[in-house]
């Protein structure tokens, strides 16, 4: 008797099963520029992103605790607000880095879909940041 495949469908809808959004939780997030391009390595274009990752109205009740940005990549340590989920959250950062790139920049800007770790509450948050 055959068993059953453990992950059946491979893929970012297969990934959010079984996501949930502890308020107060901090996430270790990952995502991607459409097709893994290099877009920041242009100077300018990563201080875009900069500016716009500290635009007030982006957290709400959520915080950014620590973040870089790699060429092709973002990672982001946050922390989850009481009215925040983390796909909320991952789409308004996403669509208000990408809008503050300039138009020539083709859109999308960024990869459907994100990787998220929960951070347990006895794991050192300056090790994970670090």
């Amino acid at each position: 008797m055959a068993l059953p495949a453990i992950n059946p469908k491979p893929g970012s809808k297969t990934l959010r099963t079984g996501r949930i959004s502890l308020p107060g939780h901090a996430y270790l997030v990952t995502f991607t520029t459409l097709a893994r391009q290099p877009l920041f390595l242009d100077f300018q274009l990563a201080s875009r992103i900069a500016q716009a990752l500290y635009h007030p109205l982006l957290w709400r009740d959520a915080r950014l605790l620590t973040w870089i940005l790699m060429p092709d990549h973002w990672h982001g340590l946050v922390q989850l607000g009481a009215c925040t989920t983390l796909s909320s959250l991952v789409r308004r950062i996403k669509s208000n880095t990408a809008r503050g790139l300039p138009e020539s920049i083709s859109r999308p800007v960024w990869s459907p879909g994100f990787h998220d770790r929960a951070i347990r509450k006895d794991l050192d948050l300056k090790a994970t940041a670090r």
